[in-house]
């Protein structure tokens, strides 16, 4: 079989991969049918997370067939359609037990294309497979669902439910990215006054207000600042989020956040960036951090279903796994192809 391989900063291939096999009995292999490019794979493959070694597959985020179960798999069946999360459980640990799966203790947490081989292969492993797929309804297609393995849960917790986004607020999000673009869409259904959003790229300033932002501002063109603060009367914003991971908008969130506000950090950052406690301290601010859980999954999964998650503009591009390596090309050029999500099928 085939999968999409890191071969060190700034090196990848899609070749020829030893074929995907149970290792432990809580394992199923799925036969990959969509799966899609993070944010984090570019960070990847920009040398900003050292612990993935050259060789490993990249991926974590798919739509599959189940082909194959361990003897300690009892939920699935060989057939079953499932979304495979970003983040596995063993389900059993101390931080699983509190849902907070991503801090899996037990060989789980955020693995796949991280420590063990991802998904953006032809056939994939899924450790702990009960606890770490999702059954799919039929209504839901693969491109819908495939968004759910990580940028919604991913928005939803570490952005808007960490922030506390609440009826009334005012929203900034720092970058519309796919990310910052699920952190729009779940921000909405808390009802907040407004939802700024912050970017340099006109291109996903205009998506951003297809998503439901209502004030739209272009760095280098804009002043944030200028504009937050006429908008909340010198105070800032209730809640900011950070969707970009850099230290230029880390710093800027802190910047834009009122008095007893809250920052909610989802960007993956790859460089120290500066804390100004000198400045913060004094001004009751909350600044939070995570890694996604995915305790969330369910929930989003029955809202999509229900009509109230609109994700249909969010996949941009479509290829073929032939041509995964142009996916990657593509997606990483947003400002030039105007890419948002791409997804990669069979």
């Amino acid at each position: 079989m085939k999968g999409l391989v890191y071969g060190g900063a700034g090196v990848r291939a899609w070749r020829e991969i030893p074929d995907a096999a149970i290792q432990d009995p809580r394992d199923a292999i799925i036969r990959v049918d969509t799966v899609t490019i993070c944010g984090t794979d570019l960070h990847i493959l920009g040398g900003d997370v050292p612990e993935v070694e050259a060789g490993r597959v990249l991926g974590h985020e798919a739509v599959g067939t189940v082909v194959e179960v361990g003897g300690g798999v009892n939920g699935l069946a060989i057939g079953d359609r499932v979304l495979a999360s970003c983040i596995s459980a063993c389900g059993i640990c101390r931080f699983c037990r509190e849902s907070s799966y991503g801090q899996c203790r037990g060989g789980g947490g955020w693995i796949l294309g991280h420590l063990v081989d991802g998904v953006q292969s032809e056939y994939a492993r899924i450790p702990f497979a009960d606890q770490s797929t999702y059954r799919l309804p039929d209504q839901v297609s693969d491109e819908s669902a495939v968004l759910l393995a990580d940028i919604l849960p991913t928005s939803y917790e570490v952005g808007v439910l960490n922030g506390r986004v609440r009826p009334g607020d005012t929203v900034v999000v720092v970058g519309a990215g796919p990310i910052g673009l699920a952190a729009v869409v779940t921000a909405r259904l808390f009802s907040p006054a407004h939802i700024v959003v912050i970017d340099k790229a006109q291109s996903r300033l205009d998506s951003a207000k297809m998503f439901g932002a209502d004030i739209l501002v272009q760095t280098g063109t804009d002043d944030p600042r200028t504009v937050v603060e006429a908008l909340t009367g010198g105070l800032g914003a209730d809640v900011v989020i950070e969707a970009v991971g850099t230290p230029q908008t880390f710093e800027l969130c802190t910047e834009l956040v009122r008095p007893g506000g809250r920052v909610a950090n989802i960007g993956v950052h790859g460089k120290p960036a500066t804390l100004h406690l000198e400045s913060l301290w004094i001004r009751n601010v909350t600044i939070t951090t995570g890694l996604v859980d995915t305790y969330t999954t369910p929930k989003l999964l029955d809202m999509l279903v229900a009509g109230q998650l609109d994700l249909g503009h969010m996949v941009t591009h479509r290829f073929g796994m032939a041509d995964f390596e142009q996916a990657y090309d593509v997606f990483a050029d947003p400002a030039g192809t105007g890419a948002l999500k791409v997804v990669v099928s069979r």
